[in-house]
């Protein structure tokens, strides 16, 4: 299963929902384990980083699950072989927020990367919520900053706007010109707060939101 979600990450509010990914890829024989990828929020100190890791690790707890914490902050993390072996047989994997430039940075043509393709493609749920899920697609829209910048082409046809219900008032002039963006042949999805896009057999929607097809076209059960 494959889940981009707009925002609420290890909260409460998406326990249920984190709890049917983990337990999806359990029924296809992963383990019952909760991988924690933190590498969009590197570059905002150890305080943050350590915010997190605690986060998951509560979630983890409250879902029944074994937390993987694995401390991904440089290029360099992404080539080591212990990071790479800790994703094996992961139930679900999950790219938490913060910069969806550095994730893609780091983790672009990397051995972790292809490894996580691999489990995800082997039966894994993989997540990723606001940054995480900008950097699946095949562009990242520059929300942070002026320019766009390519992702990490899971998904090459698709960009995604996390917060989308909150963007809205935040950055609505950024907002219409991600919509109107000159020759993009690529579909646009805008994901409301605590909310998750998931593909299996087909792309729903779940969580308090709406996922919203704003260029290009996408079926929605």
């Amino acid at each position: 299963m494959l889940a981009l979600v707009g925002s609420g990450e290890y909260l409460p509010v998406m326990q249920e929902f984190e709890t049917g990914l983990l337990h999806s890829a359990i029924s296809r024989g992963k383990k019952n384990a909760f991988v924690q990828i933190p590498t969009g929020s590197s570059e905002e100190g150890e305080d943050r980083r350590e915010f997190w890791r605690r986060r998951g690790l509560e979630q983890s707890d409250r879902i029944g699950s074994e937390c993987i914490y694995l401390p991904i902050h440089e290029r360099e993390d992404a080539f080591n072989p212990e990071f790479v072996s800790a994703v094996k047989n992961a139930g679900l994997i999950y790219f938490s927020g913060g910069n969806p430039h550095h994730i893609a940075n780091v983790f672009k043509g990397s051995p972790l990367w292809d490894a996580i393709v691999q489990e995800w493609e082997s039966g894994s749920s993989l997540a990723g919520c606001s940054a995480g899920a900008m950097a699946f697609g095949g562009t990242i829209m520059g929300i942070r900053k002026s320019s766009h910048s390519e992702g990490l082409n899971l998904l090459p046809d698709i960009e995604v706007i996390p917060h989308y219900d909150k963007m809205l008032g935040w950055l609505p002039d950024r907002v219409a010109s991600f919509i109107a963006r000159g020759g993009a042949d690529t579909t646009l999805i805008g994901i409301d707060e605590n909310t998750a896009l998931i593909y299996e057999d087909g792309w729903k929607v779940v969580g308090a939101g709406k996922a919203h097809v704003l260029r290009g076209v996408l079926e929605i059960n």
